[in-house]
């Protein structure tokens, strides 16, 4: 038997170990998974500062634990070593597809441990779950990466590799979905009117389902907290910026109205402009409409309305009205999407439906959208997000993402839903 058994006292209690794991065998070909962009922390309060770029830090509480996940494209043998360093001496318990080891960690400095070998009976997402059994110092461990070898493991094993563009931040964030919706060019587009229904237990903290996608901004429901929901439109200014205060006088998006409660003001980060919201606790389950208007003013603007019908009230809801200066163009390049925005929520999935797609042009004629391309980000472009998909279901688009499920869905599948025939009863002229 390798190492040897070693039992160290702790106050009040023994801590007893099992045989001390060697030193991690690099001969295998053998990937680093870094803990700082592929982690999620289970049992953490909201403003932990458990998970850094650096990995996993801090961790006092037995009850905290963390899941990191890869995905393979092959089954086979699974071999880890934790990179990690403690204190005084600690045993973690690391479990992979039904089974478990525990690993005893000792010293201050980094050092990759031997934490096993493992069975692989499955191609797709790969739990790697740590927690901890017994501490002797003041933390379990720091842990800064996972080692992992074997015959499960090759070149197309899946998961963020590196920091370069932020892209900890946007892969623990997960990937963003879209359905872009195709129609004629000759439509001169005023209107655009969708759908939405977020499943039950499908609205999920972080998510941003947006319906009402155009050219020039955005206009959908969002889950802000566990206690806030907010129907969200913005425009983007036509001066290309992270920074709205440096948006030129000529070039800044004008708020014309809003409706009652709504707040206004000036957005950026990606891109800038005006953007408005109204706190209303939206339900899944219920489907709620979405009327973008479009409408050229003549004088080198453009002017963006958006209404949203709440069903439990009974009528359309002004949302707000901008005008975006040197635009000149109705309504173009309509699409969807679904994405989480706040990383520590990136290992829960969520999903929504999208149904009656209409257009209608400046003539008033409508025209019915049963077409849909889906598309999505960067994140999921580098494959270092994979649990993505979308589809038809039920006579409706749908788009998932998020929470590491085995399937995924090709880059510009086409989707086509079944005809309604049905124009909204949408009178424009009584809108608010």
């Amino acid at each position: 038997m390798k190492g040897y058994m070693i039992v160290l006292l702790m106050n009040a209690f023994i801590m007893h170990a099992a045989a001390l794991p060697a030193p991690f065998d690099h001969s295998d070909t053998t990937i680093s998974v870094p803990a700082g962009g592929n982690t999620w922390c289970i049992q953490c309060d909201e403003d932990n500062n458990l998970i850094s770029n650096k990995g996993i830090q801090h961790w006092t509480q037995q009850e905290t634990g963390f899941e990191t996940y890869i995905r393979v494209n092959k089954t086979g043998s699974l071999k880890i070593g934790i990179n990690a360093k403690t204190d005084k001496a600690s045993v973690l318990r690391l479990s992979v597809a039904g089974s478990s080891k525990n690993i005893t960690v000792k010293g201050t400095a980094f050092k990759v441990y031997d934490a096993g070998t493992f069975e692989i009976k499955d191609t797709g997402y790969i739990k790697i779950a740590v927690s901890g059994k017994q501490k002797k110092g003041a933390y379990f461990a720091d842990i800064s990466a996972f080692e992992l070898s074997g015959t499960a493991i090759n070149e197309h094993t899946t998961f963020v590799k590196n920091n370069e563009g932020n892209f900890f931040y946007w892969g623990r964030r997960g990937p963003s979905v879209h359905l872009n919706y195709p129609f004629a060019d000759s439509i001169k587009a005023e209107w655009f009117y969708n759908e939405i229904t977020v499943p039950e237990n499908q609205d999920v903290v972080g998510s941003y389902y947006m319906a009402n996608g155009f050219g020039e901004g955005y206009f959908g429901i969002q889950v802000n907290s566990a206690s806030e929901r907010r129907i969200l439109f913005s425009v983007w200014s036509p001066f290309s910026t992270d920074d709205p205060k440096s948006i030129p006088q000529d070039m800044r998006i004008t708020l014309l109205k809003k409706g009652e409660g709504v707040h206004t003001g000036e957005f950026g980060n990606e891109g800038s402009g005006g953007q408005s919201y109204l706190r209303y606790n939206w339900k899944a389950g219920v489907t709620y409409k979405f009327l973008l208007r479009g409408q050229p003013d003549r004088n080198g603007s453009t002017i963006y309305t958006a209404y949203f019908f709440a069903p439990e009230r009974g009528e359309w809801l002004l949302i707000a009205s901008f005008k975006r200066p040197k635009t000149n163009t109705y309504l173009r390049r309509f699409h969807s999407f679904l994405e989480n925005f706040i990383p520590e929520q990136g290992n829960k999935t969520r999903e929504v439906l999208f149904g009656n797609q209409w257009v209608c042009d400046e003539r008033g004629t409508w025209f019915e959208l049963v077409n849909a391309v889906f598309t999505y980000d960067n994140t999921a472009a580098k494959k270092y997000r994979m649990d993505y998909a979308g589809g038809v279901e039920n006579g409706r688009f749908y788009l998932k993402n998020c929470g590491f499920f085995a399937g995924f869905t090709p880059y510009k599948s086409l989707f086509l839903r079944k005809a309604n025939m049905q124009i909204p009863g949408v009178d424009f002229k009584t809108l608010p």
